[in-house]
């Protein structure tokens, strides 16, 4: 059985899996769990990389779709832009959002923590350190953020490692990792974005 929703995430009997990344831990076991999809994205762009330098510290700022928050979130993205569009309002109303998201964004996703963070923000903590099999208090940071978009999230990293990052090996990697889509050619303006990535299984990564 896969759960796809949160309830057994931390489980520790439970394998937190992305295939490209631990699929071994699968062996054997009768339910597994998928990460959050902030997490999952992110990790298919660094796992090559950890491999190849070893990570030694991320931070992540997520720029996060209405369609995190299912339709529910993309109609009221939608018709709130319309109803500014077309004169009826000054303001989108909001009912899903914590705030009105068209022409907006809002630091603000999932409740947030005694720590400061959201719980959005922690589940790229806690899920980054279970599914790579890092300590648990290995040093991810997240913020997250919501964005005006309805598909495809989108993420900055800044990742810390252990040895020099060759940029050419790096490239190679990523280019070779399943799953993922190398988009990185700032001179003819390719690199990624939710319209082009929109609608696609495998992740795109640029901007190295």
């Amino acid at each position: 059985v896969i759960d796809n929703s949160s309830a057994f995430r931390y489980n520790a009997d439970v394998p937190l899996v992305v295939p490209e990344i631990n699929a071994e831990v699968t062996k054997g076991k009768k339910l597994i769990a998928n990460p959050n999809c902030t997490t999952a994205i992110g990790l298919m762009a660094i796992w090559p990389l950890h491999t190849l330098f070893g990570l030694k510290k991320m931070v992540m700022s997520t720029y996060q779709a209405a369609s995190g928050a299912g339709q529910p979130g993309i109609d009221e993205l939608m018709e709130g832009t319309r109803s500014v569009l077309n004169g009826e309002r000054d303001v989108a109303e909001n009912k899903v959002f914590s705030h009105p998201l068209p022409f907006n964004i809002i630091p603000h996703i999932d409740k947030f923590q005694d720590n400061g963070y959201t719980k959005e923000e922690m589940k790229v903590t806690w899920e980054t350190r279970k599914i790579c099999g890092f300590a648990d208090d290995f040093p991810v940071s997240c913020t997250a953020v919501r964005i005006p978009t309805s598909r495809a999230h989108s993420e900055s990293i800044i990742a810390l490692f252990d040895k020099p990052v060759d940029i050419a090996s790096a490239r190679r990697a990523l280019e070779e990792a399943p799953g993922v889509k190398l988009v990185d050619d700032p001179d003819n303006l390719k690199y990624p974005m939710p319209l082009t990535a929109a609608g696609q299984h495998d992740i795109e990564v640029g901007r190295l």
